[in-house]
């Protein structure tokens, strides 16, 4: 759906991948066990978020998304 974000929990996501076998369109890619999401190439088919076994994975309103500030120093 127009204006919803692919977040990814980096507090539960451990990197086990089942969500990247499962991407139709390979948006998805494993950096430093953590999956990481190509928001562009995404198209929300959800089939990813099923397989997630600790639920790191959805789909959300961007108004939802609080948008992280580089740390400083």
């Amino acid at each position: 759906r127009e204006g919803d974000l692919f977040i990814v929990d980096d507090d539960r996501c451990y990197g086990c991948a089942a969500c990247i076998a499962l991407c139709p369109v390979d948006a998805l890619t494993l950096e430093e066990l953590l999956a990481i999401v190509d928001e562009p190439t995404c198209t929300h088919c959800e089939l990813c978020i099923p397989a997630c076994p600790v639920h790191a994975l959805a789909i959300v309103p961007q108004e939802q998304v609080t948008p992280v500030s580089p740390s400083s120093g």
